[in-house]
């Protein structure tokens, strides 16, 4: 197991089978039309948008490109969010809900569709995703969810135990909604792809750039950084789970929960005969949830909520791990974690982003609570559809102010040791 640094990449499965990717840092007084901060999906699909419309854009990352979640993420690009399409509406409004619903549904066309325009290498594979049950109460869940779906023309298909068993191949899930919009990516690829492709159209991205400061002086902006400045008309923060001091109100909005992962050696052909045949990526309906997915090579990773770092808090997450696969599969033999990660979900307080116009001419959007590829990369850019004159109006969320979340801090905590349980008592049963 590998040890993640504070300022670098976890070394994690992405981080080693990504293709490379190196940017300068910030030096010197520059201006351009919109300043993006954050390399994220949703950063660099605004700046992607932006700069192919031909206006001039730069991105300032604190770190490296993906360091934040995007780079950490499990790889599934699944159609709308991880909320029931009901409670959305129910907390947005119809209006929105089903405008959301509607973009969030071809999410990852859009995703697939700048892979396939840019050739980004990542591993993507395009057969669906499993949302699986592993007991009555899951399965009353898929059916809830299920109906609703295909209430709203989604072409999912609602599984028996013996299909799921046939494409899992594991007995555990008793049933299973299979959606064929979905599919895996590699997530650190694609996210470096997205940045590779910005620069390409015209776009400049610099790394090791925190924003130490950022000011309006009659209508133009000044974001600093520690070697320069960059001068704009807008900007956009696109920092999500990994906001920090810059505006205050913005990490002070979300609920910040960890979600690991913990990758095995490549299998070999006969066990990758029987074990997710088809590749499809997987998410549970547990209290917490666990995805489950083969990369290219046939390793099996395995993820849930946590936090892996050095201590006994790694190890029982890896137990926990350990445990789960015997109770897939009991015909694997135990597994040696060659690498196993964790990054940050932004969880806002009802589980939908929020849109937020932060000053004049600076927007955000955040709080995607596990779902970042297909909403980070649609809602980035839309943002940049808007900053190109597409009416606020028309974007599908809603304009709010940020509200912080006063029991952010307890919400965290109760978190992760309710998590810490729930993994104590899926070992014990």
């Amino acid at each position: 197991m590998k040890n993640q640094a504070a300022t670098a990449l976890p070394d994690s499965l992405w981080a080693a089978s990504a293709p490379s990717f190196q940017a300068d840092a910030l030096q010197g007084d520059h201006s351009c039309d919109v300043v993006v901060i954050g390399a994220g999906f949703t950063g660099l699909a605004c700046a992607l948008e932006l700069a192919e419309q031909c206006t001039s854009v730069i991105v300032l990352e604190t770190q490296q490109v993906g360091f934040g979640g995007s780079g950490r993420n499990v790889g599934l690009v699944n159609a709308g969010l991880w909320l029931e399409p009901d409670k959305v509406n129910a907390t947005l409004g119809d209006d929105y809900g089903n405008r959301l619903y509607q973009e969030l549904s071809t999410s990852p066309s859009r995703v697939f569709s700048l892979i396939d325009r840019h050739g980004i290498e990542c591993e993507a594979q395009r057969r669906g995703t499993l949302h699986l049950a592993p007991n009555a109460c899951g399965l009353r869940e898929l059916d809830r969810r299920a109906e609703q779906l295909a209430s709203r023309g989604a072409p999912i298909q609602r599984l028996g135990s013996e299909k799921t068993v046939e494409l899992t191949g594991s007995t555990y899930y008793k049933g299973a909604i299979f959606d064929p919009r979905a599919g895996t990516i590699q997530p650190l690829a694609y996210v470096r792809g997205l940045a590779k492709a910005a620069i390409s159209a015209g776009a400049a991205v610099y790394e090791r750039s925190p924003v130490v400061s950022a000011t309006q002086h009659h209508g133009q902006w000044r974001v600093a950084t520690p070697g320069g400045t960059v001068t704009a008309e807008r900007v956009v923060i696109a920092t999500n789970g990994y906001s920090a001091g810059l505006i205050p109100s913005m990490p002070a909005s979300f609920v910040p929960i960890n979600f690991f992962q913990c990758a095995t050696q490549p299998l070999d052909k006969a066990l990758l005969k029987r074990i997710l045949p088809q590749k499809q990526g997987c998410w549970d309906t547990g209290l917490v949830m666990t995805s489950l997915r083969l990369d290219r090579a046939g390793r099996l990773i395995i993820g849930s909520v946590g936090e892996i770092h050095d201590g006994a808090q790694s190890g029982f997450l890896t137990a926990w791990a350990n445990s789960m696969l015997k109770k897939f599969y009991p015909f694997l033999a135990p597994q040696p974690w060659s690498y196993c990660w964790s990054g940050r979900i932004a969880y806002s307080s009802d589980h939908v982003p929020h849109l937020h116009q932060l000053a004049p001419g600076m927007i955000t959007t955040l709080g995607y609570s596990g779902r970042g590829i297909g909403p980070g990369t649609a809602m980035g850019t839309w943002m940049a559809k808007y900053l190109l004159g597409t009416p606020i109006e028309s974007l599908p969320l809603p304009v709010t102010d940020v509200q912080s979340i006063k029991t952010r801090k307890i919400q965290a905590l109760y978190y992760a040791r309710g998590s810490d349980l729930y993994h104590i008592s899926q070992r014990l049963l």
